[in-house]
């Protein structure tokens, strides 16, 4: 027995040692001084649900020098806060699993004594639920949802959406924001690849055909990838982008308003989101589009194309979101990861953020 306790004891040390070796690398060679972020989430992550989960990964994302946290503040048609607004529109306040505390200030108030920044992410979104024909908003408000050209429910990759065009989500969501942004010490908010966006599938429900009918006098191309009606309902979610802008400008001008969308045109083709334009149009502080790829020659195709896209002084307003763990199994490579960074300085892109915190998370240390 001795002798395999032994065995054991030693396999453990090479681990931790491999573990700080890791860790040690990735502090010696990801580039200091740049903007630095990390998506924070509740799904294949415990960061939020408690006190102590919140204190180990603001001490984790200093160790990287991450000084930017992008925090999940609705997700699956739940806020992650206690919300007065969500709680009016279907008479539940919060995210049941995190009910017990407020994760949002709880996170704001330890991260600022340690010199981090907070931005509340609204991953969802458009999107209302995850593949849950049961979604209580699907009861509350049946007039918002999207719906594609034979009429069912709007749905991709098991996303389930409402009509982003629709006025009834837009408030919604136009709530929330006012709602974080008035009530808490926060230095952004964000939308990513669901906000401001819709799937191109979308559109056919009666209140756009409605709409559309109205402007053209004809119903909506069947083809949803028509190249103009494509632009038509692109510009209506531009509209709204804009729109979020303004309104969290005109509470507190300070604070950050930025966009994670998917890489262009396929944004664009796939989710209505023309994103060079947000940046042209000067509703985006900055734009963090997710640059997602495996492969070091594939993620260099994408981050070059940014020169046909943008001029060198819109570039200036782009950050890389890297893709850096996925539930329990991947994990980016470190030297890979150095590898893209290094690239991005190459390229004049002066910070990232990392999709998502699990990669840096050593809780088991």
């Amino acid at each position: 027995m001795k002798g395999v306790f032994q065995k054991v004891l030693l396999t453990l040390c090479y681990l931790f040692m491999a573990c700080q070796t890791d860790q040690n690398y990735l502090e010696k060679h990801l580039s200091k001084g740049a903007f630095k972020g990390v998506w924070v989430t509740n799904v294949g992550s415990d960061a939020l649900l408690s006190e102590e989960g919140i204190k180990r990964l603001i001490s984790n994302c200093k160790k990287y020098q991450i000084d930017q946290l992008f925090v999940v503040v609705w997700n699956k048609g739940f806020t992650q806060y206690p919300s007065k607004v969500l709680e009016k529109y279907i008479g539940v306040k919060q995210e049941p699993l995190l009910s017990h505390f407020d994760p949002l200030a709880y996170l704001i108030e330890q991260a600022h004594k340690e010199g981090l920044k907070v931005h509340a992410w609204f991953e969802f979104g458009f999107s209302f639920a995850y593949n849950d024909p049961e979604s209580i908003w699907i009861k509350k408000s049946p007039e918002w949802l999207g719906r594609d050209h034979t009429g069912a429910i709007l749905k991709k990759n098991n996303f389930m959406w409402w009509n982003a065009l629709h006025p009834g989500p837009q408030n919604f969501l136009l709530e929330l924001i006012e709602e974080v942004v008035s009530e808490y010490d926060i230095d952004g908010i964000q939308g990513d690849d669901r906000l401001p966006a819709m799937p191109s599938e979308g559109g056919y429900d009666d209140y756009t055909v409605s709409l559309y009918q109205n402007q053209f006098g004809a119903a909506p191309p069947e083809n949803h990838q028509e190249e103009e009606w494509i632009q038509w309902r692109s510009e209506q979610l531009n509209q709204f982008g804009e729109k979020i802008y303004n309104r969290v400008k005109s509470i507190r001008p300070e604070v950050l308003v930025s966009w994670a969308p998917s890489i262009y045109p396929w944004s664009k083709e796939e989710y209505l989101q023309s994103w060079p334009d947000w940046i042209k149009g000067g509703y985006a502080d900055f734009v963090v589009p997710q640059f997602y790829r495996y492969k070091f020659e594939d993620y260099k195709k994408i981050i070059d194309q940014l020169e046909d896209q943008l001029s060198p002084e819109e570039r200036k307003k782009i950050y890389a979101g890297v893709l850096t763990a996925l539930g329990a199994g991947y994990r980016v490579n470190d030297t890979l990861l150095v590898e893209m960074v290094n690239y991005h300085r190459s390229k004049g892109i002066m910070g990232e953020v990392f999709f998502y915190y699990e990669k840096f998370n050593k809780k088991r240390f």
